[in-house]
């Protein structure tokens, strides 16, 4: 009888340390997003087994990957650096609900209405540009001026295909329309837009001085800046069409091998506490709640003149700003 009960406790024993672990597809940079993670490990003792996205295909490869494996779910959270494709996936059915009770404070815009998905401390999109080069006060307090001929061939842009690039000009569409999106973006290629694979290639040509000027994201920047790198950056748009806040998102997935440590892992992504670690990490994420502890250069959520864009009305636009980029710039 001994002999029967020992192995099956043992099994017990190895069973209930093999659930107490968690799989999480994230897109945020590995640099911002692994310390994060290995601080839950700490406080939780619950396993990290996490997959990061790689620079050029931002996003783009976890969902697909997400997408190919719903039949049988492998990840149980996804955190994703933006948040169309999250809504994309919610469309598919991808995504289970869960309202976390860490996401009190957090704006309603930011909340899926059915619960499939939180917002937090958001990045924007800006201009970076060449210090060396040339002031901020020459910088274009437009994106649309750098259509014009003084600007030919200065302009980088990561391929809008993926990532936050490709959530912006989804942006264009929801607001100013598919007619002046595309008129405009054809006037980009005219005007001898440079395309890179990826922000942090955007970022990299302008330290380098390849060209002055370049679309990308408040972390590419900042990461420069704190390197020491003749950089700075500006919110385009003031007053007009605003700078397109694009906030990190967490969602459950839908038939998660591990939903509860999933769940306590969205709980501890949403706390207060990982919007200020991340404010304060190179990444200089933008706390959406108010009251949270910030250093200086990031500036607070309600002083960015912020595109008023629907985040749902950006995934429905994704598709067909995909194949027209696709289209126009063929590589």
């Amino acid at each position: 009888m001994r002999l029967w009960i020992l192995p099956c406790l043992f099994l017990m024993s190895v069973s209930t340390v093999v659930a107490e672990e968690v799989v999480i597809y994230t897109s945020l940079d590995q640099v911002f997003s692994e310390p994060v993670l290995q601080a839950f490990e700490e406080e939780t003792g619950i396993r990290v087994r996490a997959v990061y996205d790689v620079e050029a295909s931002k996003t783009t490869g976890l969902v697909n990957r997400l997408i190919a494996e719903k039949p049988n779910p492998r990840a149980d959270v996804f955190w994703n650096s933006e948040v169309g494709r999250t809504l994309v996936l919610k469309e598919k059915g991808i995504l289970a609900p869960y309202r976390s009770p860490s996401a009190a404070g957090i704006p309603e815009q930011f909340q899926d209405s059915e619960g499939y998905w939180t917002g937090f401390a958001a990045r924007a999109r800006v201009l970076i540009y060449n210090t060396d080069q040339m002031t901020e006060e020459e910088v274009p307090a437009s994106i649309f001026d750098l259509t014009e001929p003084e600007w030919k061939g200065k302009v980088a842009m990561a391929y809008p295909l993926f990532g936050t690039t490709a959530t912006h000009v989804a942006a264009w569409y929801a607001v100013l329309g598919p007619d002046r999106t595309e008129e405009y973006l054809q006037a980009l290629k005219a005007n001898q837009v440079l395309i890179v694979d990826g922000n942090a290639t955007s970022r990299d040509v302008v330290v380098q001085g390849e060209v002055p000027l370049g679309f990308t994201d408040t972390d590419d920047v900042n990461v420069a800046i704190q390197s020491g790198k003749p950089v700075g950056m500006t919110f385009p748009d003031e007053g007009g069409l605003g700078t397109l806040m694009i906030p990190n998102t967490v969602a459950l997935v839908a038939g998660a091998p591990n939903p509860e440590t999933g769940k306590r892992l969205i709980d501890y992504l949403l706390s207060k506490d990982v919007e200020r670690r991340l404010a304060f990490s190179d990444s200089m994420q933008i706390p959406v709640r108010d009251g949270i502890e910030r250093p200086a250069h990031v500036p607070p959520y309600d002083h960015i003149d912020a595109m008023q864009v629907d985040y749902a009305d950006i995934a429905a636009n994704l598709e067909p700003a995909m194949r027209f980029c696709r289209e126009l710039f063929v590589r």
